[in-house]
């Protein structure tokens, strides 16, 4: 079973079809790992361990009766709980919810279970996905896999702690303004936020429905094309077209802003990594992009506007329910008038188009830090005033709030270690729907480099 340990998807669902291992193994191998490290990391809501065992058992028989297998057929998986499953108790890492029970599954959990998965639970997420350290007070700190002093990022905590630590194969994230790319980054994995409405809500707890994506967290931008195809109802199979050559594209640094205030340490990895994406024969541009902070202020006004429209009558009832800072931040919705609504949603089109001209139509992707600065400690994120927690927030999302509402694609690759020993990652953003390009080249970048191999010493055990 160690040789396990090494699998990633792509190699766990090959095993099962060539019948090198059952699905029951593996959901079995899943489930242990699941309690046993999942437990210290505080990366698990709820195991659902009896169904999933049942659900494994059935698709194991589908499987010795020759009858067509899913593209997931058998391995275990586990999804942040705002990706709902009827029946099962989902209370998106809150107090107020925590009896909510959905009626109906989320849409692309429809897409999972019609692939053939194997559900083992929900996975830790922050309070009503507001925060990107994985800081939750009803339900605990997520820790970092790498480093159990150390935050593991948010607010798709427990997705990436579960990939990274080897508890399951792949998983579900969202990503508001960074959510599934500063936890795959901290954690050392593999995240794609995919193009604004690529991939359907339906059934999805929202936090803003303008900016909110859901994606894929996994080892490798193999396992993510996989996932991807899955999530967007196999409409367009992301796989076939990763192994074309990428020599000659065009990889754009920006002037601007997303170097600015970089940790010298973190630009030291990265700029490594720009040396990778030349022996591959990729061209590095200089690009003199736009000025990000208008870009960030009109996010920031659809953000604050949209989930106070979620959370306005809990607020009223339930107010003392909230953690300080989650309550924080969504009361921000009141400084916005309807009128700056109106306009940052009608802004949204002329900054697009300003990107477009300024960026992809100088360069095929954008190469840019995921993270500016070292992976704090717990003890560092929630030390301070309100005020200066919420500084600390805005800091760790300075680099990938305006993509959400630019709508672009963008996957968070790992890329290296910090001399303080924790995972660095970069993101690649490309133009809308270009995710099948920028999985080629981070699957090409993935083949010069084990970054995305490393197994954190908490997943050793």
């Amino acid at each position: 079973m160690d040789d396990i340990l090494q699998w990633d998807l792509s190699q766990a669902v090959l095993a099962i079809q060539e019948k090198k291992i059952s699905s029951i193994e593996l959901t079995k191998w899943s489930i242990d790992r699941l309690k046993r490290i999942g437990g210290p990391l505080n990366a698990v809501f709820r195991l659902d361990e009896e169904s999933a065992l049942k659900r494994a058992n059935v698709l194991d028989d589908i499987q010795a009766h020759n009858r067509p297998l899913g593209m997931l057929h058998g391995v275990p998986f586990a999804h942040k709980d705002l990706i709902l499953m009827a029946g099962r108790v989902a209370h998106i890492g809150s107090k107020i919810l925590k009896k909510n029970i959905p009626e109906n599954n989320s849409l692309v959990m429809d897409y999972f279970e019609s692939a053939g998965q194997v559900y083992c639970g929900s996975l830790h997420m922050t309070e009503f996905a507001l925060g990107p350290t994985g800081f939750n007070r009803h339900y605990g700190h997520a820790r970092n896999p790498w480093n159990d002093q150390m935050v593991c990022g948010g607010s798709s905590s427990g997705s990436a702690i579960a990939v990274s630590a080897r508890m399951v194969f792949g998983a579900i994230g969202s990503d508001t303004g960074g959510s599934i790319r500063h936890p795959a980054t901290m954690c050392g994995v593999t995240g794609l936020k995919p193009t604004s409405k690529l991939v359907n809500l339906e059934g999805t707890f929202p936090l803003s429905h303008t900016l909110d994506c859901v994606g894929p967290i996994a080892q490798t931008a193999r396992d993510c094309a996989k996932l991807l195809t899955v999530l967007t109802n196999q409409e367009t199979d992301y796989e076939k077209t990763l192994h074309e050559k990428v020599a000659g594209l065009r990889v754009g640094i920006p002037k601007h802003y997303y170097w600015d205030g970089l940790d010298e340490n973190i630009h030291e990895v990265l700029m490594e990594n720009i040396k990778v994406f030349k022996s591959l024969g990729l061209q590095i541009v200089e690009i003199d992009n736009p000025k990000m902070e208008p870009i960030n202020q009109m996010m920031a006004t659809v953000m604050a506007v949209e989930a106070l429209e979620v959370h306005h009558e809990w607020l009223k009832e339930y107010a003392d329910d909230y953690a300080d800072q989650v309550r924080a931040r969504i009361e921000l919705g009141y400084q916005y008038s309807n009128e700056d609504y109106r306009n940052a949603i009608d802004m949204r089109s002329h900054y697009r188009k300003q990107f477009d001209d300024q960026v992809f139509s100088k360069c095929d992707v954008l190469f840019v830090p995921t993270i500016q600065v070292h992976t704090p400690s717990i003890e560092e994120s929630t030390r301070g005033t309100l005020d200066e927690v919420l500084k600390g927030v805005s800091r760790l999302t300075h680099v990938t709030k305006a993509i959400n509402y630019l709508g672009f694609p963008s996957i968070s690759v790992p890329g290296g270690f910090s001399d303080r020993q924790m995972p660095v990652g970069f993101q690649l953003i490309g133009r809308d729907l270009s995710e099948a390009l920028i999985l080629k080249i981070t699957h090409a970048y993935q083949s010069q480099t084990d970054w995305h191999k490393r197994i954190p010493p908490t997943a050793l055990i």
